[in-house]
């Protein structure tokens, strides 16, 4: 079993618990984990507990429950556990809880960890042992029980062959509980099985289409999606991964018995294999959908946005020379090529927005189409427009490449012509769809309403420059590089050349105010509630881009929750493009953000740097204050 010693410690062990409730009892436990320098962070902890909770329930009906998180608030992988003799329930309705294993997981837990902790919780599934645990006197009679190795027999001999799949939400204990359950009672029924685990290291003991072939059924217990397109025409039970623990005996009778329905369509679908409760409505499921389909496109963007800003960044702090037509590297310079390398991941982080998204709907069949739709929708060539349409219209590629292949799979192809249908028909298909959508749907009304904007602000350039200053502002928050805010550029440019560099001035100010509103939202967010952990590390490289003007290091923010912050970054590079009118700041170069005051494009780099801090705080507490409000609110 390993050193269980790098885990478990008598002092994270309490053999009489006096929690009553389960709120009360991971309270408990957690304290133990503080006080031994588990945690850094025990109110974070508890909530990410708390929530894993709120998925699913961790209790078993075997009088054990296994609450556990995986969290930038622990320090390193440890268990504590509890003894009630009074029993916790872990949900109304349930059995009580005797013994309670609560498990502290780091985000960066390596191999080995996980490989042990799942050693010691499977222990859990035996009867001898748990009766051992619950009439333990001293700590260190719970550790000699968890150290005894476990005797193992071979099943020898068994014709009747099963696959088995399991996976939960963090990927720690209960997915191999649920291997381990099913590997158990196979034996115990006298027949064969190999089951796949969708853990937190990974997938391991994966079945070779030969194993599928061979097998009778497939039993599923996971709250993980799972590939079926290999499992087409075999008998299929689903489970969740509890059920797995709970009943696999069962799961497998309906197999062997051949009362499992065969898995007949939908291809390569993943198909999510948690059962929906009965009041859970359909609308929230479809939420769900669009939302880990989303945070899925973001995640593979974040490191093109991080590598393509932050080379840009420094090659034009370093290299880049003011100009009128703003800060340029001088060509076949070191720093010419080095800006060159991070423009291809910012042209590649729009497609990968794009394909991510539409993976996540519709599989691997998916991927090329809203790369390719990507790529159209942020190419005005392609309908006439003289830009693209940035990160939004990534999203609307990719959600529309992905429901557009994932009802293609659902067509009954031909049997001739099915192995083509993923990796070739579907693909093309998908690609001319979301094409045709772009160029002949899409892209003219697109080019009609740039070029309406820009005729505004020629008509509203001799009026208030308040209300130009609010227009800018929000063109430019909007879409951080995007097509308003582009125009609104091209725009300011343009009048730099007839001598009104007030107009650049004042956009100069509202360019960085997105991309270092994030990275103060991020370091304001101390307790981690917030944000994620990928997203409060970005937004240290928002800061950096934020300091050379690259307004699209907020992007990643605004594609994960736009309703929160495409409000606060409008917010408040209205603030300053409006305090640049008033203050009267020009600017000579097209560029914005603070390297404009450094190198003095700017009149007024005090004043600049005080308009640019106010929108940047404004930015930041809004954002703040809305992504509060919707935490309150789930």
């Amino acid at each position: 079993m390993g050193d269980i010693t790098k885990f478990l410690s008598p002092k994270l062990i309490k053999v009489n618990m006096q929690a009553e409730d389960k709120n009360a009892a991971i309270e408990e436990l957690a304290e133990l984990l503080y006080k031994e320098h588990v945690l850094k962070d025990k109110a974070n902890y508890i909530q990410n507990v708390l929530e894993r909770e709120a998925q699913v329930p961790t209790n078993l009906e075997n009088g054990v429950a296994l609450p556990h998180g995986k969290s930038d608030a622990v320090l390193r992988p440890a268990v504590a556990i509890g003894i009630s003799k009074r029993g916790i329930r872990f949900e109304e309705g349930s059995s009580p809880s005797h013994i309670i294993f609560l498990i502290a997981m780091p985000n960066n837990a390596d191999d080995t960890h996980i490989t042990l902790l799942s050693g010691i919780t499977s222990r859990l599934l035996d009867c001898d042992c748990l009766d051992y645990l619950k009439e333990a006197k001293r700590p260190e009679d719970i550790l000699a029980v968890l150290s005894t190795e476990e005797t193992r027999t071979e099943n020898k001999g068994s014709e009747r062959f099963l696959i088995g799949v399991t996976g939960c939400t963090v990927g720690v204990a209960h997915t191999y509980l649920a291997a381990k359950a099913l590997a158990k009672a196979a034996e115990e029924m006298g027949v064969s099985i190999k089951v796949e685990t969708n853990g937190s290291i990974g997938t391991e003991n994966v079945p070779t289409r030969e194993e599928i072939e061979r097998a009778e059924g497939i039993i599923i217990a996971s709250d993980k999606e799972t590939d079926m397109e290999r499992f087409r025409g075999k008998q299929v039970v689903t489970a969740t991964v509890k059920e797995g623990i709970d009943h696999p005996k069962e799961l497998i009778r309906r197999v062997l018995d051949g009362k499992a329905p065969l898995f007949a369509g939908n291809s390569t679908e993943r198909v999510p294999s948690v059962s929906r409760k009965a009041e859970e409505p359909v609308g929230a499921l479809s939420g769900k959908m669009f939302y880990k389909a989303l945070m899925n496109g973001v995640s593979f963007m974040i490191p093109f946005v991080v590598i393509g800003g932050l080379l840009i960044a420094v090659a034009l702090a370093v290299g880049g020379k003011p100009t009128p037509q703003g800060l340029v590297i001088p060509e076949g310079s070191f720093w010419n090529q080095i800006s060159a390398v991070g423009s291809a991941g910012f042209t590649l982080m729009i497609p990968i927005l794009a394909g991510y998204i539409a993976y996540a709907i519709g599989d691997r069949a998916a991927l090329a189409p809203g790369m390719i739709g990507g790529w159209i929708a942020n190419n005005g060539s392609f309908y006439g427009a003289s830009a693209g349409t940035g990160f939004i219209g990534a999203i609307v590629a990719g959600f529309l490449t992905g429901y557009f292949v994932k009802w293609m799979k659902k067509l009954r192809w031909p049997e001739m012509i099915r192995p083509l249908v993923p990796i070739m028909i579907i693909p093309i298909i998908g690609s001319l769809f979301i094409a045709f959508v772009f160029i002949f749907i899409i892209g003219a009304p697109i080019s009609s309403l740039m070029t309406a904007l820009y005729a505004m602000l020629e008509s509203m350039s001799a009026g208030s420059m308040i209300l130009l200053g609010i227009t800018i502002g929000l063109m430019q928050g909007f879409d951080m590089g995007g097509p308003f805010g582009k125009v609104a550029f091209m725009f300011s440019v343009g009048l730099i050349a007839e001598g009104q560099p007030q107009f650049m001035g004042a956009q100069a100010m509202a360019i960085p105010v997105a991309p270092l509103g994030m990275a103060l939202a991020t370091f304001l967010d101390r307790k981690h509630q917030l944000f994620l952990p990928e997203e409060t590390a970005n937004g240290k490289a928002a800061l950096a881009m934020g300091l050379v003007g690259i307004s699209e290091g907020a992007i990643p923010f605004a594609a994960g929750d736009p309703l929160a912050v495409i409000p606060a970054n409008m917010i408040g590079s209205v603030v300053a493009c409006t305090m640049g009118f008033l203050f009267g700041i020009t600017d000579s170069v097209a560029h914005g953000g603070p390297i404009v005051l450094i190198l003095g494009a700017v009149n007024k780099p005090f004043m600049g740097l005080i308009c640019m801090a106010a929108g940047t705080v404004v930015t930041a507490i809004v954002c703040i204050t809305l992504k509060r409000l919707k935490l309150k609110r789930n």
